[in-house]
């Protein structure tokens, strides 16, 4: 079975990065360059296209994907295929359109109790959505309690290590399948990042989904807080990330002399430079083109950074992700940022139970 998903996520990475277009109509574009792919789908049984669609809401590219296998299916008369597009579509969506419409209460709520908020990382995705509805704060963890408690009669999780220390709270909303993840104040696998967390909310921008009208990071923020989470948190990609982020790239819409200055704030610039280098890497191997400025490729940890396939995602290597962590600390040091040189310590220890946790139970749960 993973020789099975590693081919499974190849075809999903061209469907979704050389068949989708990226405009405003949301529309399947360049399907010649993927009719190989659209073979291969429409020659698996039903049991390994459920695997394939559970691989595809994994990495939070269903929707993308499915656009355009369904285009493809009407065009080649493969009525089979067409008709699971058409019944796995029509349950996403109604599933986005339900959170939508839940996130857009969240943040109401919240402003209206006088928390300023940004929606981060959920709306990254559209037409997709995440697993979770993340949403960051000025607010004080009071107000985001109370809000979330005695407003939307929320249910609030156990919080684990990690959780503390990044200053974060998950909850549960009646009838919502996705946890709502709030960040509080800072952001950061520690909470150590205070300057470019004030950031997200000053240079917020609005984005309209389904009719609703929500505030998210500018563009050189939105990068900012994926490489936080994928190369000093998590050390592994999906393949929404590569989509993501081409996009914005493609968009001309990256103020690179800003990016470095957020992430310079945060002492992340390399770490920067090493994400953009993998996305660009990823997407030009499956035929894409993006170039990246020179500052930015001799910026970061390699030029030849790569994912590997491993456990259904995008592993970053371990090497590259130390180094990383090393350099931040070592800015830390540099600039006297007192929260970050108390936090990042901790970081390695909390690292270490949270892999002993999981080879032992199958879970991190209660650690990261």
């Amino acid at each position: 079975m993973p020789i099975a998903r590693q081919e499974y996520l190849h075809t999903l990475s061209r469907l979704v990065l050389q068949g989708y277009a990226h405009d405003d109509a949301g529309r399947a574009a360049n399907l010649p360059r993927v009719s190989a792919d659209v073979r291969y789908v429409c020659g698996l049984d039903p049991e390994q296209l459920a695997e394939f669609l559970w691989l595809a809401e994994q990495h939070h590219v269903t929707v993308r994907a499915l656009e355009v296998l369904e285009t493809s299916a009407a065009i080649r008369a493969s009525g089979p295929v067409q008709k699971w597009c058409e019944s796995s579509l029509s349950a996403e969506r109604s599933r986005i359109a339900h959170a939508i419409d839940a996130l857009a209460t969240i943040c109401e709520a919240l402003t209206a109790a006088g928390a300023k908020v940004t929606v981060i990382k959920s709306l990254d995705h559209w037409p997709d959505i995440g697993s979770d509805l993340d949403v960051y704060t000025s607010g004080t963890p009071e107000q985001v309690r109370r809000v979330m408690r005695e407003k939307l009669q929320a249910q609030q999780d156990p919080r684990s290590w990690g959780d503390r220390l990044a200053n974060k709270w998950n909850f549960r909303v009646p009838g919502l399948a996705e946890l709502v993840e709030v960040h509080v104040r800072y952001l950061g696998q520690t909470g150590e990042q205070k300057l470019m967390a004030a950031r997200v909310l000053e240079r917020s921008v609005t984005k309209t989904v389904n009719g609703r009208t929500f505030p998210v990071p500018a563009p050189e923020e939105r990068i900012l807080i994926s490489t936080l989470q994928r190369m000093y948190r998590h050390f592994y990609f999906r393949l929404c990330d590569m989509a993501d982020v081409a996009a914005l790239l493609e968009s001309g819409a990256v103020d690179f002399a800003e990016l470095r200055r957020g992430a310079e704030l945060g002492g992340v610039w390399r770490g920067v430079a090493s994400f953009l280098v993998i996305v660009s890497n990823y997407v030009n191997g499956l035929g894409g083109q993006l170039t990246l400025p020179c500052e930015v490729t001799k910026a970061a940890y390699s030029p030849d950074l790569r994912v590997q396939f491993r456990d259904n995602f995008l592993r970053v290597p371990m090497g590259p992700a130390a180094g990383l962590y090393g350099s931040q600390l070592l800015n830390a040091g540099r600039h006297r940022d007192l929260r970050a040189i108390s936090r990042l310590p901790l970081l390695p220890p909390l690292a270490v139970s949270a892999l002993v946790a999981y080879r032992l139970t199958g879970t991190d749960k209660g650690v990261w």
